[in-house]
């Protein structure tokens, strides 16, 4: 019991130092969150005792620099070269223009939540989508006057639809794969959820945006100058990589830019290396979490959870509910989705089969609490991304995060009341 608290306690140093300290001091901004991710991993390093120390660091070292990590900095790293390209070259405030001609104002947010639903469910991530929208997303809340961090919320929520429910995605392949069922089937019961909590964001997002006016003329629309965002758009849907996507859209945007006479050779570097530049932040809290995540797995702190979520089960609705809250608390530990889903399903297999729980509710189960979570993670990679490109703080987004939030307590609902029957 002490041994996994002691090694769960850097996350508490985290959440002391960050969240606490933050809310009394009324500013998000007060403690940076890199700051207070370097005392924590010190700290993990510390209490990692009996290994010496330059063990615990090799330890640390490996997580930080997984073949994951690594992918993720390098969707940050193309991520802000090509959105700061584009920015200089014109091609958001083009996006934004077309997208402001096209849709009336009072249905911008269920536009952008529709469209954020239907590219995450077209290419199967939350982070493509979040790169794709959230640069349009920005621009618009100045056009319209809305507030930026909820509106960046809108498309961080609708991403998550696609990251749970679309058959290409990750956590969906983890999940089936872990619990011996079918696609096809894991997407019934999870349409079952899902559907239901997306038409009523969509209905809140039209009331929502009802009385939305523009708050400055928007600007003639250089079509030329939209197609970076269009290529972007159309070769995620098609389910090109995303790194390649990155690439081909920043390539786009500098031939563009130098065509246009926007900036010349040496200008076009200068806004990758300044966008670069300006994710520095985020590459390096991905770098620490890592770490200090892998210390904590190492110091047997995932064990534990799964231990003591794991030995007071005694029916077929606690032990939908363990599950739920073990890839949930797994989650908060790891700030990936996918590798929670990982971590857990075998033991949730093993549960499921004892207590009669259908294979299909598993799976969905194991997705949609997992998902759920890393959409309200200040430090998971897709809010992370979000607050990067629109230059907010993560944190300032999660009150904002209907979506995600409506679907935990429905999913809830759906254990508790043993909904949808023919799976329960």
């Amino acid at each position: 019991m002490r041994k996994g608290l002691k090694a769960l306690s850097p996350l508490l140093v985290f959440i002391v130092l960050y969240l606490v300290t933050s809310i009394i001091a009324r500013d998000f901004y007060k403690v940076p969150i890199t700051v207070a991710f370097m005392v924590s991993s010190i700290y993990a390093i510390i209490i990692s005792g009996g290994i010496p120390l330059k063990k615990r660091i090799d330890i640390f070292s490996q997580g930080a620099g997984t073949s994951q990590m690594m992918l993720m900095i390098w969707i940050f790293i193309l991520a802000g070269a090509f959105a700061h390209t584009a920015k200089v070259m014109g091609a958001i405030d083009a996006t934004v223009n077309l997208t402001l001609m096209l849709l009336p104002a009072n249905m911008l947010l269920a536009g952008l939540f529709l469209a954020a639903c239907f590219i995450s469910l077209s290419i199967g991530t939350s982070v493509g989508t979040v790169v794709a929208l959230v640069p349009i997303a920005a621009g618009i809340s100045q056009h319209t006057g809305m507030t930026l961090p909820m509106i960046i919320a809108v498309v961080v929520g609708g991403s998550f639809f696609g990251d749970n429910l679309s058959f290409i995605s990750d956590t969906t392949i983890v999940a089936t794969s872990t619990q011996e069922c079918r696609l096809s089937d894991k997407f019934r019961v999870n349409s079952f959820l899902v559907i239901p909590v997306a038409s009523i964001m969509l209905v809140i997002y039209l009331l929502m945006g009802s009385g939305t006016q523009l708050a400055q003329q928007t600007g003639e629309v250089e079509f030329l100058k939209v197609i970076p965002y269009l290529v972007v758009l159309i070769t995620a849907i098609f389910g090109m990589n995303v790194m390649a996507v990155l690439t081909l859209g920043l390539l786009l945007s500098g031939i563009i830019g130098l065509c246009y006479g926007t900036f010349d050779f040496y200008d076009w570097m200068t806004a990758m290396g300044e966008g670069i530049l300006g994710m520095g932040e985020l590459i390096i809290i991905t770098i620490m979490a890592g770490g200090l995540l892998e210390l904590i797995k190492y110091n047997g702190g995932l064990d534990f959870i799964i231990q003591r979520m794991t030995r007071r089960i005694n029916s077929k609705r606690g032990a939908e509910l363990s599950i739920a809250a073990l890839v949930s608390l797994v989650n908060i530990c790891t700030a990936n989705n996918t590798v929670a889903i990982l971590t857990v399903g075998g033991i949730a297999k093993k549960i499921g089969d004892r207590y009669g729980v259908d294979n299909r509710k598993c799976a969905s189960i194991l997705d949609t609490f997992s998902c759920m979570m890393q959409g309200i993670l200040p430090y998971g990679a897709q809010l992370l991304m979000a607050g990067g490109l629109a230059a907010i703080n993560p944190i300032s987004i999660i009150p904002y995060l209907y979506y995600p939030f409506l679907l935990g307590i429905m999913a809830i609902i759906a254990i508790l009341v043993r909904y949808p029957k023919k799976y329960s």
